[in-house]
């Protein structure tokens, strides 16, 4: 069985994210979205509601598991018994950090990290435009799944 693990904040989930994991299925028998805990940031969305978020999004797809952890994604990769980290990339400066994050993860595991590029509809949001469109009572609903709209 292949599975990925498809690490992020996702503070919130967003179309971009949420076309990374649709055609992820389509890779794997199993996408699991993993959500990181970072005590030291401040989300705008409890892990409550970010899990929610994800589950109600992906509620009729029996490959996709969503989970909540902390620490190393390659430690939990192991836990889980997943080989792929999957990662989407949207532009040039995305993929020199990626990059180097899986170069890392390569040498401390043999974990494989596969890179898929984000639609060219979806490549301009990122988690942290929605926030400051939420933060300033922009019309956000175009950029996430419906389940975030429901906020």
């Amino acid at each position: 069985m292949k599975k990925a693990i498809f690490p992020g904040s996702f503070d919130p989930i967003t179309n971009g994210h949420y076309d990374i994991i649709k055609r992820g299925i389509s890779l794997f028998d199993e996408v699991i979205v993993a959500i990181g805990v970072n005590a030291e940031k401040k989300y705008m969305f409890s892990l409550e509601d970010r899990k929610r978020f994800i589950e109600e999004a992906f509620a009729d797809e029996p490959k996709v598991k969503v989970i909540t952890y902390e620490g190393l994604t390659i430690d939990l990769c192991k836990k889980e018994k997943a080989e792929f980290i999957l990662r989407g990339l949207r532009n040039p400066a995305d993929f020199e950090f990626e990059k180097a994050i899986a170069h890392t993860n390569r040498k401390l595991s043999k974990i494989e990290t596969v890179f898929l590029l984000t639609a060219s509809k979806t490549s301009y949001i990122s988690s942290s435009i929605v926030r400051d469109v939420i933060r300033n009572g922009g019309d956000y609903t175009v950029l996430v799944p419906d389940s975030v709209r429901t906020k």
